[in-house]
């Protein structure tokens, strides 16, 4: 299992454009090497293959949403010609990230 250490934190921090103070490094370092030891003991157990994945803690039914249903597709002449700025057959929009 690959190990993290303080020089691969600081890499991975430094690539995602953020820093952080050398107390943050230890306490996210400590954590890495809590999880990592907790997978460590779930890999020694020999019966854990007989154990479905789980993708949620608890058990979740939802069942209040609609069934999907097809309807009419709008116009596409129709939407474009209330459209200011249109381009190659689309609604053309200010650029909204900096």
């Amino acid at each position: 299992m690959k190990t993290v250490d303080l020089k691969k934190l600081q890499t991975a921090a430094n690539r995602l454009c953020f820093d952080m103070s050398e107390e943050e490094y230890q306490t996210l370092l400590n954590e890495f090497r809590t999880i990592t030891k907790q997978m460590e003991l779930i890999a020694e157990d020999k019966t854990i293959d007989q154990y479905e994945p789980m993708i949620y803690p608890f058990p979740c039914v939802i069942n209040d949403l609609r069934d999907d249903e097809p309807i009419n597709p709008s116009n596409r002449d129709e939407i474009l010609k209330n459209a200011q700025n249109k381009l190659a057959g689309q609604i053309k929009v200010k650029k909204v990230n900096g």
